[in-house]
């Protein structure tokens, strides 16, 4: 489990975020929403430690990370997953080489061991075999997938995601969506998601955080949310056609 203890995070003296106090579980999805410029971001990156907190502190399970020693951080990180907006592949590097590269950094494991880590870690995410590949051979979701390979490399307990389906087709969202949420469970990681995607809400969101001018505005699950009389929060997800093909579900 994470946990934000009443985080604050100001800019040139002004509060970005403010007071934000929420817990995200392990062994499920939870996503952070918001409309841009809310301080969703913002939040994200104060709790991998982008951003050092103005006020409040981040909990990783029982330990502080606030406070954490330089050391002590770095030995956490080596259990965090990162996966970044746009995927953020090395463009001079092949497919095998970007996703060993957390290895090289942390594991003194043989080139041997590393390659079956990449090679299992590539299978998880349907894409064995394209080890040679450069990252301007591979299609968006493909960048995406190898960049989901990467950030599970370490076999991490947390995972990171920011904005994972954005600039992808509605189809290739909802299989990286799919495929986030099946790794989360089948690895019982803590998995915190950023997202401003309806679809992605609705389809994996069962923990939700909806940020409202840099404040915790309402907390709720994915079936929670389309009951909601949170005005804030509604005119942020109304879509009529998609409430409507949600409700029919239910």
């Amino acid at each position: 489990m994470i946990e934000a203890r009443v985080v604050t995070k100001q800019f040139e003296g002004t509060d970005v975020i403010k007071d934000i106090s929420a817990k995200f579980e392990r062994g499920i999805t939870n996503l952070i929403i918001g409309q841009s410029g809310s301080g969703k971001t913002v939040l994200m990156k104060c709790l991998v430690g982008l951003h050092e907190v103005d006020e409040g502190s981040v909990y990783f399970e029982d330990n502080n990370f606030t406070y954490m020693t330089r050391d002590q951080r770095k030995d956490l990180r080596k259990q965090m997953g990162m996966l970044f907006q746009g995927g953020a592949l090395f463009d001079s590097l092949n497919v095998e080489q970007n996703v060993r590269f957390p290895l090289d950094l942390y594991w003194e494991s043989p080139y041997k061991e590393k390659l079956e880590r990449v090679n299992f870690c590539l299978e998880k995410v349907d894409l064995a075999g394209v080890n040679d590949k450069m990252p301007g051979e591979l299609s968006g979701g493909m960048v995406k997938r190898v960049a989901i390979a990467r950030a599970i490399a370490l076999n991490p307990k947390f995972l990171f995601c920011d904005e994972p389906t954005s600039g992808l087709d509605p189809k290739t969202a909802k299989r990286i969506d799919k495929l986030i949420y099946d790794l989360t469970c089948e690895f019982n990681m803590t998995t915190i998601m950023n997202s401003h995607d309806m679809n992605s809400v609705l389809e994996i969101g069962y923990n939700i955080a909806f940020i409202y001018r840099g404040k915790l505005w309402w907390t709720g699950t994915k079936d929670e949310i389309l009951e909601s009389d949170n005005k804030e929060l509604n005119d942020f997800i109304y879509t009529n056609e998609m409430i409507k093909r949600f409700k029919k579900k239910k």
